[in-house]
């Protein structure tokens, strides 16, 4: 097989194959951009690939305007960085160029460069998004260099605040990028460290919105074939980083996670956020290291529902076999096997419980969260 070549307005325009970053500029002026700049992040603003992406705009006369002062946990420090470059630059869109941080940052950027509220007044909490002037946000262009987050498919951000060292998810319809681009020549380059966190980031998304007791059939049907998609090609993509079809499939799950989680999340981003926040650990690479406590944790409440998907993707066992699928998957990804490992401090689990307790996400988790469980469940992820 060939890897796939695909256009798809669901859940908005998603332009999808090899090769199709050539396209950036077309898409970029039918989203009505004249002089978008480029947000990515440190690393990646060196590499080849950024480069093919700013010769590409000015090409086409839409300059190379290109902001990077983006952390691995953005904050609003950098994004406020990032509106005065938008600002100093005169540019009217913002292209998200990267990882989920660069596409996280670059969405706020989009959102806040002419607003009058504070962007903590538009955390994901009720309607609290209609407080923001929706003529006043720039039109986004979204192109993926990973495949984890799915950001490129959603209406949300992280922000980490600086002050509190705690993550918020700011929303608004907006946000949505108008066009995306899912090359999956980009990722061949990602560190393998790199495709493996994203890649599992992806998974307990999917995992996390199939377990969520909310009622969204679609987006459970949707995180059913995502995790299949993962547990099939994940391990491929690291171990062969050329291998395109493995790379193209891994996009696509990475699209359907974030696509699937509006159904919910859990316990999984309720405890990697806090410790990302606090400690700067990578977001996937924590998500998979806490996955499999936490499916012990949920264990009554989901038991059948993993059973059955258990069925559909290949693996016996049911509940058990699941546990031990993703154990394995962790290990052929050389994840570390614990929070220890990743350098939580035990004098610091309190604080970490009351974080978690305070992040949306749990919310969505199979079985409530309180104070005592959340507690307990840190200690058995150490």
């Amino acid at each position: 097989m060939t890897p796939p070549t695909a256009n798809w307005s669901y859940p908005t325009a998603v332009k999808f194959g090899p090769g199709r970053i050539q396209e950036l500029a077309h898409f970029c002026k039918e989203a009505g951009l004249k002089r978008p700049l480029l947000v990515t992040d440190r690393a990646l603003a060196a590499l080849p690939i950024t480069a093919q992406a700013l010769g590409i705009m000015e090409a086409a006369g839409l300059g190379r305007g290109m902001f990077c002062e983006v952390d691995p946990n953005p904050t609003e420090a950098n994004m406020k960085a990032g509106i005065a470059a938008f600002k100093a630059g005169g540019h009217d869109g913002v292209i998200c160029f990267g990882g989920g941080s660069a596409l996280d940052l670059g969405k706020m950027i989009a959102l806040m460069h002419a607003q009058t509220v504070s962007v903590w007044d538009l955390e994901d909490v009720g309607d609290w998004w209609t407080r923001a002037d929706a003529a006043r946000i720039a039109p986004i262009v979204a192109v993926p260099t990973t495949a984890g987050t799915g950001s490129e498919v959603g209406r949300a951000g992280v922000l980490t605040n600086t002050e509190t060292h705690k993550k918020k998810i700011i929303f608004h319809p907006k946000l949505m990028p108008a066009v995306t681009i899912c090359d999956p020549e980009l990722t061949v380059g990602m560190p393998k460290a790199i495709t493996a966190g994203t890649g599992m980031d992806a998974l307990a998304h999917c995992l996390e919105a199939y377990c969520s007791p909310h009622y969204h059939p679609m987006s459970q049907g949707i995180a059913l074939e995502g995790m299949r998609l993962v547990f099939e090609n994940l391990p491929k993509a690291y171990a062969s980083p050329d291998d395109l079809e493995a790379r193209a499939h891994m996009m696509s799950a990475a699209a359907m996670g974030a696509v699937a989680f509006q159904k919910g999340l859990g316990a999984i981003h309720s405890l990697s956020h806090p410790v990302g926040a606090v400690y700067g650990t990578h977001h996937g690479t924590t998500n998979a290291v806490v996955m499999p406590m936490v499916l012990e944790f949920n264990r009554p409440a989901i038991e059948e529902r993993i059973a059955r998907a258990s069925a559909y993707l290949g693996i016996p066992g049911g509940f058990g076999g699941f546990h031990e699928a993703v154990l394995e998957l962790r290990a052929t990804l050389s994840i570390p096997e614990n929070l220890s490992a990743m350098g939580v401090e035990y004098s610091r689990l309190d604080e970490l419980t009351e974080m978690a307790l305070e992040d949306p996400s749990c919310g969505g988790n199979p079985v409530t969260m309180t104070r005592e469980n959340t507690r307990a469940l840190f200690d058995a992820c150490m």
